[in-house]
């Protein structure tokens, strides 16, 4: 059975690589490396970048068919901040695959902890769990982050098929 590695310990990152891959010939395995972005990316460049680095640190550790690297941030537009999040799927060869997924506007509450230099973990309603996350908290519940997620390793994981 071939490999895919994860580079994140994050269950909501790892699950959702394990829901689209269930079907599929691979054993899914994570591992624990930096983005080496800011703790909180202010810009969807730098959100991407997280994401690649990731996936690329992911597949340097292990003899893997590909890796995925998962990132969330937030960027500016029109005079407002909104949630963003990226994933890329590198092949041994460095093939790059990436997709982003799910924007939404953030409340001023969160806006001003994040301009305070707080981490988008630390803005959210204190109830907030690591698997709820952001778009947990802003959609009540009807988004999970996992889902969130998923959506995006289904976009690289279709790109990869396809190239």
């Amino acid at each position: 059975m071939r490999h895919v590695i994860v580079g994140s310990k994050n269950p909501a990152k790892v699950h959702a690589v394990q829901e689209v891959l269930i079907k599929e010939p691979f054993e899914v395995h994570s591992v624990d490396v930096p983005s080496l972005v800011s703790a909180q990316p202010f810009s969807d460049e730098e959100t991407v970048t997280g994401a690649i680095n990731r996936a690329k640190q992911a597949l340097a550790s292990a003899d893997a068919a590909f890796s995925i690297g998962l990132e969330g941030g937030v960027y500016r537009q029109n005079g407002h901040l909104y949630l963003c999040n990226w994933g890329a799927l590198v092949t041994p060869e460095q093939a790059i695959y990436t997709a982003g997924g799910l924007r939404m506007q953030l409340p001023t509450y969160m806006v001003e902890k994040l301009e305070q230099g707080y981490e988008l973990s630390a803005a959210l309603a204190a109830n907030a769990s690591q698997q709820e996350g952001a778009v947990g908290v802003l959609t009540n519940g009807r988004i999970s982050r996992k889902e969130m997620f998923t959506h995006i390793v289904r976009a690289c994981y279709g790109q990869y098929l396809v190239h």
